[in-house]
């Protein structure tokens, strides 16, 4: 498995931090104390390094906590900190919660643990006093694992773990329900390179995680997304005296985005502001309930619920796990705002976030990973089989190494080393050597040429067909499409380079069955351009100038310069550069739709084929873990067609090139999503 890795982290990173370590200690004899106003009783083991609140949204006072307590399992706590009972749960060493899961046909609440007996993940769901264990099947990790924490993505609910380990580990896991069962399936693994301890999500999409010697770390926790790491704090060099321990977050509103970290070497809580890119706020220290003396001489794994906990705790709650009394102290979020001068401001209520504006799909089928490694795969296109659907092809780059056929189960049929192919179209009904062809083209970066094969259907392979080497002038060529022109039967390819410049050749058949490109055309655009698509039957061509616009321009040879803007990334938010990969879905009668690959939020923007060309909607590719399929992301190139492409594909498809290829993590591949599963979701006609 191939992972993210940080290395030389604390010499590659530039931090912007105000204060040395001296300012540091001085902060942390000055820091307030805040008392807490509960605690739990000791665990009846003696010991325990996490607890979570299971907060009763219909009676918050009747909220319970759940601690651990090493070998003596899990237990359950009133908000007094009365042991109500307790759960087997072998030794847990961290604990994390989500409310309101599917499962079955009811919504329960889910507690993930790390269980290091044996370092396997264990899910449970609870209500009220009592946990149930769920979980499908054992769980292994395969490494230390140290802490948990769990997030819900936005755009389709679906729930991660994030289990980050003694080795470095951060391992992204999906978790999901099969029938009255909860799994999991491995999506992604980030590696540092010191001991990690604790982790936290927040509902702007970051992981927070804490590597004691190094810092604190905020990435992506969209696992299609860049990972885009930053570092927060660090010991030494900022707030932290020596060592970080647990993270919690406090959400209350546009002016309380709040993270918690145990600065615990220096027996106090470092608050940060999460909407000021991590600006550091204050610190204070917690004493045990009705003594201000008695203080928590190394706060441990932290935990926090925005949300009113009874009367004692309107404004939230912050658990801080206290290792010497073996229990678990419950601290005011009001208190707290109280002790650094901040209002904590109100929790936003649980159905205030706005529904997505873009809906989600799941592919169905991906292909076989590409052999080269880095940005390789690049540009599909599909070959609807006319009398056998369930035997249709697609042709696919790597830019880096050649082409690829791929059938409808995405196994390799054929690979083609032919050099580093980026674009990639076909026609059928071409005239070559007396017989109707499909015609294959391809944008050779290797020798800067314009690759032309034809298909055989029947041997199911690519064959070239060029006349010898067909130089296209550019530099770099790498955008390409095709074209039949309806009134002169030609065919037609564009291809643009790393330059403004978009050409048009005329691909003319040899008497000696070979294909030779002649140049008919050439155009300018003010930016760089790649993808583009062309439809026959109107003879308009649609190309992406990729931070500018979709355009749409005649393509004919003599169609001139003329073009009309059809999407403006500066004007439809919907849309965000690069745009990349078009294609048409044909309804017939000129009627259907354009998709657009909008590269810079992982999203699919639908355009309608006729009229004013009106957007429609926007989709997203998710992953689908039954089937063991991740999303696409950062998608370069794609394909549509509304032909019958087989069983679960009657109605068309798009293929599309997936930039992060995860669940696992492998080379760049090809994701097939049934068109039938588009329509429905963004209520589209289909053929």
């Amino acid at each position: 498995m191939r992972n993210w890795q940080f290395s030389g982290v604390a010499a590659a990173v530039v931090l912007a931090l105000s204060s040395n370590m001296a300012q540091a200690q001085d902060a942390a004899k000055a820091a307030p104390v805040v008392t807490a106003l509960g605690q739990t009783q000791a665990t009846a083991s003696g010991q325990t390094n996490d607890a979570i609140l299971a907060r009763d949204a219909a009676k918050p006072d009747k909220s319970t906590l759940i601690a651990t307590a090493a070998l003596g399992g899990l237990e359950i706590y009133d908000l007094s900190g009365k042991r109500l009972r307790s759960t087997p749960a072998g030794e847990v060493a961290s604990l994390a919660i989500a409310a309101d899961q599917p499962l079955g046909n009811k919504r329960v609440n889910v507690v993930a643990a790390i269980d290091t007996t044996g370092n396997f993940l264990r899910l449970f769901t609870q209500n009220g006093g009592t946990l149930t264990e769920v979980g499908a099947r054992q769980l292994p990790l395969g490494f230390a694992a140290e802490g948990i924490c769990l997030f819900r993505n936005p755009l389709d609910s679906s729930l991660h773990a994030f289990i980050v380990g003694d080795g470095g580990e951060v391992d992204q896991q999906i978790i999901f329900a099969q029938g009255d069962k909860l799994d999991a399936r491995p999506v992604r693994r980030i590696s540092l390179p010191s001991p990690l301890k604790q982790c936290v999500t927040d509902s702007h999409g970051h992981v927070y995680a804490s590597e004691e010697a190094v810092g604190i770390w905020r990435f992506n926790a969209d696992a299609e997304a860049d990972v885009s790491a930053t570092l927060i704090d660090a010991p030494r060099l900022g707030h932290i005296k020596e060592e970080v321990a647990g993270l919690a977050v406090h959400d209350g509103g546009k002016d309380a985005q709040w993270l918690f970290a145990s600065d615990a070497n220096a027996g106090r809580i470092n608050v940060y502001d999460r909407s000021d890119d991590g600006a550091y706020l204050g610190s204070f220290q917690v004493s045990a309930p009705g003594s201000s003396d008695k203080l928590i001489e190394e706060p441990g794994l932290l935990n926090a619920s925005s949300q009113a906990v009874g009367a004692k705790f309107p404004k939230g709650v912050l658990l801080v796990n206290d290792e010497a009394d073996a229990n678990t102290k419950l601290v005011s979020l009001a208190d707290i705002g109280k002790a650094i001068g901040r209002d904590p401001g109100t929790a936003p209520a649980a159905t205030a976030a706005p529904a997505s504006k873009v809906v989600a799909v799941s592919a169905r089928v991906e292909t076989r990973f590409a052999g080269s490694y880095g940005d390789a795969a690049d540009d599909p296109a599909i070959w609807a089989h006319p009398t056998d659907p369930g035997k249709s092809l697609v042709i696919a780059t790597d830019k880096k190494a050649g082409l690829y056929l791929y059938d409808m189960q995405g196994q390799v049929v054929q690979f083609l080393a032919d050099g580093k192919m980026n674009n990639v179209d076909l026609r059928e009904g071409y005239e070559l050597g007396g017989q109707k062809v499909v015609l294959v083209t391809a944008s050779n970066r290797t020798d800067k040429s314009i690759a032309i094969y034809r298909l055989d259907t029947e041997q199911r392979k690519l064959i070239n067909v060029a006349d010898g080497v067909q130089p296209t002038g550019l530099g770099d060529p790498y955008g390409l499409c095709m074209y039949r022109s309806a009134k002169n039967g030609d065919t037609y390819v564009f291809i643009n380079g790393d330059d403004t410049r978009k050409r048009q050749w005329r691909l003319n058949a040899t008497p000696a069955g070979k294909v030779r490109a002649e140049l008919v055309r050439d155009m300018t655009f003010d930016s760089q351009t790649e993808g583009c698509v062309a439809d026959d039957e109107t003879g308009a061509l649609y190309v992406n100038e990729e931070d500018v616009a979709m355009w749409k321009l005649s393509a004919e040879p003599d169609g001139g310069d003329a073009k009309t803007a059809i999407a403006r990334v500066a004007n439809l938010p919907a849309v965000k550069d690069d745009l990349e990969g078009l294609g048409i879905y044909h309804l017939g009668n000129g009627r259907g739709y354009i998709v657009v690959s909008s590269q810079g939020n992982d999203t699919y923007a639908v355009f309608r084929l006729e009229g004013e060309h009106e957007y429609v909607g926007s989709f997203a590719v998710v992953a689908d873990p039954v089937r063991g399929i991740d999303g696409i992301s950062e998608t370069d190139g794609l394909e549509v067609t509304s032909r019958n492409l087989g069983p679960g594909f009657e109605h068309g498809a798009m293929v599309a090139q997936d930039g992060r290829n995860v669940m696992p993590v492998e080379n760049q591949n090809y994701k097939y999503v049934s068109w039938e599963d588009i329509a429905k979701a963004l209520k589209l006609e289909m053929r």
